[in-house]
């Protein structure tokens, strides 16, 4: 077995908060887990406002899984984290979640409401664990 830790291209570098986006191990099947994504660019501008922030991240999570040659399909696990989690909050996650699914099922998730995250003026964040077949 192989662990490689990852930091994609295309995502902010994490290396300096001391962790990495994915951590994949390498088996009969590959194992994938996705570090926490906010709404963050590439430069680690944060999105305006809740549902800009869902969407990037959420647009975060498929870059950093593409980077194992994962998808959304092969994800079996989220944990959400939200910042002043209300019913509105949930209903955009939930649609935005439903959207990048596109009908098919989606994965088990637990949903966590948090006074606050890592930066300031960061609403949400998504974390995956997904498995695909080994190469």
């Amino acid at each position: 077995m192989a662990l490689s830790l990852l930091n994609p291209p295309g995502l902010y570098d994490p290396q300096p908060n001391g962790y990495s986006h994915l951590a994949v191990v390498q088996g009969a099947a590959r194992t994938v887990h996705v570090a926490g994504q906010g709404g963050e660019d590439a430069q680690g501008r944060l999105a305006e406002g809740f549902a800009g922030q869902v969407d990037l991240a959420l647009a975060n999570l498929r870059t950093a899984l593409g980077a194992a040659g994962a998808g959304l399909k092969d994800v079996a696990k989220l944990t959400v984290l939200i910042v002043d989690h209300d019913e509105g909050r949930l209903r955009t996650f939930s649609q935005a979640l439903m959207a990048g699914w596109a009908g098919a099922p989606t994965p088990a998730c637990t949903l966590i409401p948090v006074p606050r995250l890592a930066l300031d003026g960061m609403l949400f964040e998504i974390d995956a664990l997904a498995y695909v077949p080994a190469r």
